[in-house]
């Protein structure tokens, strides 16, 4: 099953290599599957680390709110047949934004020691098609984070769930009290950024 799409996806290691920097990317593409593509490479401090150095990452779910969906998209986002409120959704995210403890956001089993986390930006936007985009960006995530806000919000845009109930819902810590996980389908890991020093 398709995870999810990754366009800035980061990765580092360390080589001996000869190659120029400019040509890694050629290089590492003819070994590759042709649904992995490097865009670029460039050279960078020893103590760098993809992951431990982000500072912020963009995530974006993308659902096809149109009445029979669509059978060339299928597995690149996820399909809901039932017209959601887009002003609710819009009005419901925004109190995602900011650092709260994001444990009733979780799926369980998650590893992490902390669910507290920094939301920077949250916003939905209606885009033509019927599409609908749900976008996060973030200090860092929880495992399935994203695919539970998007389900919550959903619950927003059918009228199962208030906007203003959202701060009572990041206040109760119980994932009980959250949306669904919304499938992998349609979640993109957009941007990932670092320290610009």
């Amino acid at each position: 099953m398709q995870e999810y799409m990754l366009f800035g996806q980061v990765a580092n290691f360390k080589t001996n290599s000869n190659i120029p920097i400019e040509k890694f990317p050629i290089a590492i593409n003819t070994k590759l599957k042709k649904s992995i593509l490097i865009k670029s490479a460039e050279e960078v401090d020893e103590r760098f680390h993809s992951r431990l150095s982000c500072k912020q990452k963009t995530y974006r779910y993308i659902i096809d709110n149109s009445k029979y969906g669509s059978a060339i998209y299928r597995n690149l986002e996820t399909h809901i047949g039932v017209k959601l409120d887009v002003e609710k959704m819009q009005k419901a995210i925004k109190y995602f934004e900011g650092e709260h403890d994001f444990k009733a956001f979780k799926a369980s089993g998650t590893s992490s020691k902390s669910s507290v986390r920094k939301i920077y930006k949250a916003q939905v936007i209606k885009k033509e098609n019927e599409k609908i985009w749900i976008e996060l960006t973030g200090n860092g995530f929880l495992y399935n984070m994203v695919r539970i806000i998007s389900g919550t919000l959903v619950e927003v845009g059918m009228g199962k769930i208030e906007p203003e109930e959202i701060p009572n819902i990041i206040n109760s810590k119980k994932r009980e009290n959250a949306g669904k996980t919304l499938p992998p389908q349609g979640l993109y890991l957009l941007k990932v950024e670092y320290d610009k020093t």
